[in-house]
């Protein structure tokens, strides 16, 4: 069965982005799980904002999955590359009845916290890196419940440690 994993990174005290969305603290050219990860999912979803700060880097990196970007509204820009969506349960439940690999749940904020508030969250795998950045935007916000998590495997890279959990459900 496929499964929805969120990979994603954070400062130490659990910020993935500066307060206007900018991840200049992370590292470059690191090593790291994410070339593995990426491997591994055929599907990813995102949240508005992420998808246009994605555009920000150049070329749509993820034009070998199936991609989908969460919105509230049609103000978008087109991308043949993406499917907008404004349902995420109707969404989740049609991917999850489909055949493929895993879900990568890309992020931001607000979709993080959506798909752990409806318990569609399978793993998070969470690299920390080694910055107090003292405010910005939080990896969880405005979380309902109390999520229990079991550690899979933690890894030591260079420049961050890797924290594999499973979401006990």
């Amino acid at each position: 069965m496929r499964k929805i994993k969120l990979f994603i990174a954070s400062s130490l005290d659990e910020f993935i982005a500066r307060e206007n969305g900018d991840i200049d603290w992370l590292p470059k050219n690191t090593v790291s799980g994410y070339d593995d990860f990426i491997n591994s999912v055929d599907t990813v979803i995102m949240g508005k904002k992420t998808y246009n700060q994605v555009l920000t880097f150049g070329d749509y990196p993820y034009k070998d999955k199936k991609s989908y970007v969460l919105t509230r509204s049609n103000d978008y820009r087109y991308n043949e590359n993406i499917e907008f969506v404004l349902d995420a349960e109707k969404l989740v439940k049609a991917l999850l009845s489909d055949t493929g690999t895993n879900i990568w749940l890309i992020g931001g904020a607000e979709v993080i916290s959506t798909f752990v508030n409806l318990g569609f969250v399978d793993e998070i795998i969470l690299s920390i890196v080694p910055v107090v950045l003292g405010k910005g935007i939080p990896l969880f916000k405005d979380i309902e419940k109390e999520v229990k998590l079991e550690l899979i495997k933690t890894t030591d890279y260079d420049a961050l440690i890797e924290l594999h959990y499973r979401v006990l459900k």
